[in-house]
């Protein structure tokens, strides 16, 4: 959690931002010392039973909280942290409690796609809502529709405009942008557009939780450099199906771009593949520092900061869009 002391603002991090780590803990502190800003102080603890105990350290009373959790591994854990950290916010007489949520967990699971299952990406806003909540800032939602589970304002952020004008200045020979799946397909054009380049679709078809098919290919590859634009990064699997699928076709060696490196299991370890030049990711969940070579990190604080800047002090979000967002 991130607590920001602007008068009557605080921004306090959690223990999942651990898992944003030191280094965009130290950017988003960076950028609020710009504001002439600080981050708050909060005691988080654990009783033997496993329960978390949250206490803030300075008054909050009338403050403008902000709250910044990321749901990385352990989710659950973070999830349940951050509504106790939020509801002591509300106690505290906290005159409003902003969330800001890097990554969102459980967004893959925003619909029914089969009888009797759970829609939890709606589960979770009702969770925040109910513990407080005032604002959710969070970047690149798996599905934008999540955005339509919440009664209250939710800036959706996005780090493609990051990824692009990395991979611009890349000067890559023959790029082709290629979505995964027909969900990406928003975000791949803009890329390409942006790179000035043609792109591609996948179609597949997922006989079971983090496994996939691929069945068929839109647009054309052979003798292209692949830029294969994701939202999160999970086990892996679908990457390298879909690298290896490319590679059938004719296609090049693999850059891949992501804004979550979820990472479960032995996901660096595949990601670590022959037919892949780079993985370009930023650090909305962090990575272990033995990471091979070709992963390249590219930091969200200071998109997180001048967010929480512009909420404080007024103006628009859509500033931040350098391509029109998301």
């Amino acid at each position: 959690m991130v607590m920001i002391d602007y008068h009557t603002h605080h921004v306090r991090c959690g223990h999942a931002s651990g898992t944003l780590e030191e280094y965009v803990r130290r950017g988003i502190e960076i950028g609020l010392t710009q504001l002439g800003q600080s981050l708050g102080n909060i005691k988080l603890s654990r009783f033997k039973s496993g329960e978390i105990y949250c206490l803030y350290e300075e008054s909050i009373r009338n403050c403008d909280v902000f709250l910044v959790q990321t749901f990385s591994h352990p989710i659950n854990e973070h999830l349940v942290e951050l509504l106790v950290m939020m509801d002591a916010a509300k106690r505290a007489s906290a005159k409003t409690v902003n969330i800001v949520l890097p990554y969102y967990g459980y967004s893959r699971q925003e619909r029914k796609a089969a009888p009797r299952e759970p829609i939890s990406a709606k589960l979770v806003a009702d969770l925040l809502q109910a513990a407080g909540a005032h604002r959710v800032v969070t970047i690149d939602l798996h599905a934008p529709a999540i955005q339509g589970f919440f009664d209250i304002p939710v800036d959706h952020l996005t780090a493609l405009d990051l990824i692009s004008d990395y991979i611009r200045r890349k000067d890559i020979r023959n790029p082709v942008v290629v979505s995964p799946d027909a969900g990406r397909a928003s975000a791949a054009e803009k890329m390409a557009n942006v790179l000035d380049a043609p792109f591609a679709i996948m179609i597949k078809k997922r006989p079971s939780h983090n496994e996939s098919v691929i069945t068929h290919l839109i647009g054309e590859v052979a003798g292209y450099t692949p830029i294969i634009i994701e939202d999160l990064i999970d086990t892996g699997t679908t990457i390298v199906n879909v690298v290896e699928g490319l590679k059938e076709r004719g296609a090049e060696d693999a850059y891949i771009c992501a804004t979550h490196p979820v990472f479960s299991g032995p996901a660096v370890q595949r990601l670590d593949h022959p037919n892949i030049r780079e993985v370009v990711i930023t650090d909305s969940i962090a990575v272990d520092e033995g990471h091979p070579d070709k992963f390249k990190i590219i930091t969200v604080a200071p998109l997180l900061s001048n967010a929480i800047r512009i909420i404080l002090e007024g103006g628009s979000i859509s500033s931040l869009f350098k391509y029109g967002g998301v």
